[in-house]
């Protein structure tokens, strides 16, 4: 999804207050969310009839987990409960660790596509942003790598859930994409006179590596780039690259320099190509990779992150959401054949991580995207694996999320059934915790 070219830029000193004045209308504070349950310096045990190892598999029977101070500290069947401890008794219910979402866009709604971005504001997105960090988080999304937003209003929404300030899941943050003139990481919408330029526009190497010193300085902990055109921008080629590989080589090892991973928007093949030879860390989408890309992702340890589901959405909303017709004639013939290399690339066993483009549909849907997975030939194990020790791995935060173990972040989610037999049980999350606060009740 094209979130740069979506909004004209706005100060940054709005961005706070803004998502602030969100949880005062709305009543959403972590603690009032659902009877929210802090842990601070007491124990919690958390009960539940089963509990799934995602590294192995397997469900443990009559689980305990007890959390302290945010944290796992201990975790098994039947373990002792020290006395005094809180009790979470979740029944019958299976619980699993938080999900993660590699590729959204918080600040984005479906009705944002086209023309009706230039009437937005930037303190208005992130208003929209905190709406769509509550939703998420009550989906049993914990942790979200959040990559592409103007005016780096992901960046105002990823510190106000920090300060408690919103709900929300735990953000990795790109701010402004960074991409060429002209190209999906810019604004396409204009007419020449109106002169206008998306933030992270930039152009040659020594440009893109000032830009990409720029979105770090200001905020961002993930780079986000175009490394090819896009569906929902006018006048470019999906297939088509942009980035040359010298800009790309630079953005890059400027980026791990300093401490940042990188995840490059490509649908094209040379474009992903370019980008895994290049150095970067994940190709999102994917949509046409074939198998000398396959080949190479596999060579460099390069992670997939496709977004499928929004093939559905997208083209059945088209009408309801005014998506340009140029728009949705591209999404018509490019989504299909993401299907397509997508499960070539699962079956020759490419590393996957899950991630939806929430944002490009409405956010709360995010597990929808697991069904997906396991039609195209994944186990409804792999496609939980993706969202957890997957997603984490490519986070970087393999040690704080992604599963359920002593040390890590207490973020779980329960629901009713076995997702191993019906994966469409994660869409139906009914208890949330995220770092030991319940931010869901059970429904």
């Amino acid at each position: 999804m094209n979130q740069n070219r979506l909004w004209a830029k706005k100060s940054v000193t709005m961005l706070a207050l803004g998502a602030a004045l969100l949880a005062i209308s709305g009543n959403s504070s972590a603690e009032q969310v659902a009877g929210g349950v802090p842990t601070g310096s007491a124990v919690t045990a958390v009960k539940a009839a089963r509990m799934l190892d995602v590294k192995s598999g397997q469900w443990i029977e009559h689980a305990v987990v007890l959390v302290k101070d945010g944290k796992i500290t201990a975790v098994g069947k039947n373990i002792a409960i020290p006395n005094g401890a809180q009790m979470i008794d979740l029944g019958s219910r299976s619980l699993l660790p938080g999900l993660i979402d590699m590729h959204t866009h918080l600040t984005g709604d479906p009705e944002f596509q086209g023309y009706m971005a230039v009437s937005l504001s930037i303190p208005r997105v992130t208003l929209t942003g905190a709406k769509n960090a509550r939703r998420t988080l009550e989906a049993g999304f914990t942790t979200v790598r959040d990559v592409g937003a103007e005016g780096y209003s992901d960046i105002g929404l990823r510190d106000a859930i920090n300060a408690g300030d919103v709900p929300g899941p735990r953000m990795m943050a790109s701010g402004p994409a960074l991409g060429i003139t002209g190209g999906h990481c810019d604004d396409t919408m204009h007419a020449p006179e109106y002169k206008i330029t998306s933030t992270g526009v930039a152009d040659g190497v020594d440009a893109v590596m000032k830009k990409t010193r720029e979105v770090i300085k200001y905020g961002a902990s993930v780079i986000k780039i175009c490394a090819t055109g896009g569906v929902l921008s006018f006048g470019d080629d999906p297939k088509a690259s942009q980035y040359s590989f010298e800009e790309l080589k630079a953005i890059i090892t400027e980026a791990h320099r300093l401490g940042r991973r990188v995840a490059a928007h490509a649908h094209g093949g040379d474009g992903i190509k370019l980008a895994v030879l290049a150095g970067v860390d994940s190709i999102e989408h994917g949509s046409y990779i074939d198998d000398e890309g396959i080949r190479l992702m596999k060579e460099h340890g390069t992670w997939l992150v496709p977004t499928l589901y929004l093939g559905d959405w997208l083209v059945q909303n088209a009408e309801a959401i005014k998506l340009p017709a140029p728009l949705l004639e591209k999404a018509k013939v490019v989504l299909p054949d993401a299907r397509k290399h997508i499960a070539v690339a699962i079956k020759q066993g490419v590393k996957l991580a899950f991630g939806t483009d929430a944002g490009v549909y409405p956010h709360g849907l995010n597990a929808r995207e697991f069904a997906v997975y396991v039609k195209l030939g994944m186990t409804p194990l792999q496609a939980i694996q993706s969202a957890t020790r997957n997603a984490a791995d490519l986070l970087g935060w393999g040690n704080q999320v992604g599963t359920l173990e002593a040390g890590q972040f207490a973020d779980m989610i329960a629901v009713d059934g076995d997702p191993l037999k019906d994966i469409t049980e994660l869409e139906r999350v009914k208890w949330v915790m995220k770092e030991g606060v319940v931010a869901k009740g059970v429904q």
